[in-house]
C-alpha cells in the first residue's frame, strides 16, 4: 500500500501499460495492412473487370451490327469454331462498314483485325488490315450459331457460312493459365435486317 508521499508508477504498472500499448499497436498494424491489402485486391479487380466490360460492349456492338446483306448481295460471314469474319460497322460515330475478323493471334491476344470496306474494284493492293486489341493472355475464343432450321427445332452449330445471318452467336473467352480472371458467356443476336436492293 502506498504511502501519500510516494508518487509514480511502479515497475510492473508501467510493465502492463506497455504490454496493453504493445497489443494496441499490434492489432492497428494487422489492421491497417488488412485494408491495404483489400484496396489493393479491390483495385486489380475493378482494373480488370472494366477492360472486360470495355471488350464486352465492343464485341456486342461489332456483332449487332454485323451486315445482313441483301436479296442482290448475300451476308459475307464465316464463322468457324475459333473466329468469325464478317462485315460490321465499328463502335464509333458514323463509322462506315468495315470486313472484321475476331481472332486469336500468336501472341495469346483477342483481336479485331479490319479493313475498309468498298462497294467498288479495287485496283492495286489491298490496304494492310488494322488490328485492334480486344482483351490479352487468351487461350482461345469459342464461337458457336444458332440456326433455326425448316422444321423449327434450334441448335448450335460450330460453323456459319453465308446468308441469312445467324439468329444468335454465342462468345466464350478462355484465358491462359495462370489468369484467374473468367468470361461470362455471351450471346448476342445480330440486329440489323436484310436490304431490299
Amino acid at each position: 500500500m502506498r504511502t501519500p508521499s510516494s508518487a509514480g508508477f511502479t515497475l510492473l504498472e508501467i510493465l502492463v501499460a506497455l504490454v496493453v500499448f504493445g497489443l494496441v499497436m499490434i492489432g492497428l498494424t494487422q489492421g491497417v495492412q488488412f485494408g491495404l491489402h483489400a484496396r489493393a485486391m479491390q483495385a486489380r479487380t475493378v482494373e480488370a473487370r472494366s477492360g472486360l466490360e470495355t471488350t464486352d460492349r465492343v464485341l456486342r456492338n461489332l456483332v449487332e451490327q454485323m451486315d445482313p446483306g441483301s436479296t442482290d448481295r448475300p451476308a459475307a460471314v464465316v464463322g468457324t469454331e475459333h473466329s468469325l469474319s464478317f462485315v460490321t460497322t465499328l463502335p464509333t460515330e458514323e463509322s462506315p462498314p468495315v470486313d472484321a475478323a475476331l481472332l486469336v493471334d500468336g501472341a495469346h491476344r483477342l483481336l479485331l483485325r479490319w479493313t475498309p470496306r468498298l462497294h467498288a474494284v479495287r485496283y492495286g493492293p489491298s490496304p494492310r488490315p488494322t488490328d485492334s486489341l480486344l482483351v490479352d493472355n487468351v487461350d482461345r475464343v469459342d464461337f458457336a450459331y444458332w440456326e433455326l432450321p425448316a422444321d423449327r427445332a434450334g441448335q448450335w452449330v460450330s460453323t456459319w457460312h453465308g446468308s441469312p445471318l445467324p439468329i444468335l452467336v454465342r462468345i466464350r473467352i478462355v484465358f491462359r493459365a495462370p489468369d484467374r480472371r473468367r468470361w461470362p458467356e455471351m450471346i448476342v443476336a445480330p440486329m440489323r435486317q436484310p436490304s431490299r436492293t
